[in-house]
């Protein structure tokens, strides 16, 4: 799955004229690499819903990522680390990245990584309107329209109505929506320190899929043993990896570098599954990154706006 959004905008991050390029520099080689690591991990988490069901599957990613994640913020800052400002938004917020992460591996067994990861990267879009809704941002027919040209894009790649239409392309969708949730219920808590987030988002996320546990539970074998916890582990590492971009860079800057990731996943895909995305799924993910690379330019041309009359 993408990376982080809601871990972005949880992360300090200086403004634009205090970043020098240098740092602006490493700031998106860091990005790149983390959508190395997230289309791995999803790599992964595909070969194991194939053999296993997705909430265990997603339960054995927000364990590992869990083992790496509190230790580090007990480390840091004692049990304090715990204490938020607003606790039941973390909750919340926990619910849907966890939400989101299911629903995105169910949808795995069916659809190629280069697809889903094409689909569910119409979440800033989401989040843009969530935005608009529930934070009361302003947004210009720019960026409506940048929205639009976004979700022609998925509708290309998902064809409803089509003999190539499957049901089980909604549910990216449908993982965006989540996620986009999530990470608007992270700008109500901007308060807290980043590894408190996560560390709210890996306990709650273990938790809730824990209780699926009993219902679908196939035991792994050593092998998939292995897979899981690689998977979990780069999980961990891309997050780290988003947080610590976003420290270096600024955000307008060096987020339109993770449409990258959409290329890590059509090439993995084919080299592990085979998979070719086809010419549909190409066009509707172009305009997809088109649009978020737009909706990236105007976010930054605000923020210089504000800069200068300020």
């Amino acid at each position: 799955m993408t990376s982080s959004s809601a871990d972005r905008t949880n992360a300090a991050r200086p403004e634009p004229s205090s970043l020098p390029a240098p740092s602006q520099l490493r700031g998106i080689v860091l990005l790149i690499v983390s959508t190395i690591v997230f289309a791995v991990a999803d790599v992964i988490t595909k070969r194991l819903a194939s053999t296993l069901p997705p909430p265990e599957v997603a339960w054995m990613r927000y364990v590992t990522f869990a083992l790496a994640v509190v230790p580090a913020a007990l480390a840091r800052g004692g049990s304090k680390i715990f204490r938020s400002r607003r606790p039941g938004l973390q909750v919340l917020r926990g619910l849907g990245m966890v939400g989101s992460s299911l629903i995105f591996i169910e949808s795995l067994p069916y659809l190629p990584v280069a697809d889903a990861t094409a689909i569910f990267f119409v979440s800033p879009i989401l989040i843009m309107a969530l935005s608009v809704l529930f934070l009361g941002e302003t947004v210009g027919w720019r960026r409506w329209m940048a929205a639009a040209l976004g979700f022609i894009g998925v509708m290309i790649v998902v064809r409803p109505g089509t003999g190539s239409f499957q049901a089980a392309a909604v549910l990216p969708l449908v993982s965006a929506a989540s996620w986009a949730v999530g990470a608007v219920v992270t700008r109500k808590i901007a308060g807290d320190q980043a590894l408190t987030t996560l560390a709210y988002s890996s306990l709650v996320g273990g938790g809730v899929l824990t209780l699926f546990l009993p219902f679908q539970w196939v035991t792994p074998d050593l092998p998939e043993i292995g897979l899981g916890l690689c998977m979990g582990i780069l999980f961990a590492i891309g997050h780290w990896l988003v947080v610590m971009a976003y420290r270096h860079g600024n955000a307008s800057m060096i987020a339109p570098f993770a449409y990258v990731q959409l290329v890590w996943a059509g090439l993995l895909g084919y080299a592990v599954f085979g998979s070719v995305p086809d010419p549909w799924t190409v066009t509707g993910a172009g305009i997809i990154a088109l649009s978020g690379l737009y909706t990236a330019y105007r976010e930054r041309l605000r923020a210089l706006e504000r800069k200068f009359s300020g």
